[in-house]
């Protein structure tokens, strides 16, 4: 199977750069010749890790990405990807189930293919999205806002307001994605499910790993001054604002 390994690219007429992340070989070769017919151009990773790193070396402008995979899932990639940046994902799916979408939903997918599927349509969802999202591309902050809270989500970084001054604060990586996916919608009750999913990933920790990450981020906050955030919730999770 062949690979194009080209620069990082942004989305100009039929010239993205799609990343196919599919572990069956027989399905990617014809994904493959399809897209290249339209004019994309295209790289291959058959496992989730490599897709993850594949994604971060070349930058690619839509991730075509299947949901079972070895070594990491879909899911799993989708999640990192997410938190990485807006790289639009169309989800690959052989189980036409409600709550396979509802998943993809939460963590943030752009579209789904259920197999088996027309490689035709594939094409023509990606150039959709591919249009889509590149339009919006303008319109997207590079700075999250929301006080006290100013985050960075290109670089990493997230500070503190307070009085005219501002103060960094020293997040883990687990311990910045909790911060940035809760101020994302600071009212809204996020589960213990939902923030081990989103922040945590990689590993296979348990939902009470998340008490401990967000303990460790409340004393950081309590150092500067910020008290009571995130709040808990009894029996639920947590939210960024509201009362307990």
């Amino acid at each position: 199977m062949s690979t194009t390994h080209q620069s990082p690219s942004s989305y100009s007429g039929q010239q993205a750069l799609v990343l196919i992340a599919e572990d069956e070989p027989e399905i990617a070769d014809i994904l493959q010749a399809y897209l290249k017919r339209a004019g994309l151009r295209t790289i291959y990773a058959e496992d989730g890790r490599k897709a993850l790193d594949m994604h971060m070396s070349m930058k690619p402008d839509l991730v075509l990405l299947d949901v079972k995979m070895p070594k990491m899932d879909g899911w799993q990639v989708l999640s990192e990807v997410r938190h990485r940046g807006k790289t639009p994902v169309i989800m690959l799916t052989a189980m036409d189930q409600d709550i396979d979408k509802l998943m993809g939903l939460r963590f943030g997918a752009d579209d789904y293919v259920v197999k088996p599927f027309n490689p035709a349509e594939v094409v023509a969802r990606i150039q959709a999205v591919l249009r889509r999202t590149m339009a919006d591309a303008s319109h997207q902050p590079r700075v999250l806002r929301v006080p006290p809270f100013e985050i960075d989500l290109e670089q990493h970084e997230a500070f503190v307001q307070i009085g005219g001054d501002s103060h960094s604060l020293a997040l883990t990586l687990t311990e910045f994605r909790l911060l940035t996916h809760l101020a994302r919608a600071p009212k809204k009750v996020c589960t213990r499910a939902e923030l081990l999913a989103a922040c945590l990933p990689e590993g296979e920790a348990l939902e009470r790993t998340v008490d401990s990450h967000i303990s460790k981020l409340r004393k950081k906050l309590e150092d500067v001054d910020v008290r009571g955030i995130p709040v808990g919730i009894r029996g639920v999770g947590y939210r960024l604002w509201g009362k307990e």
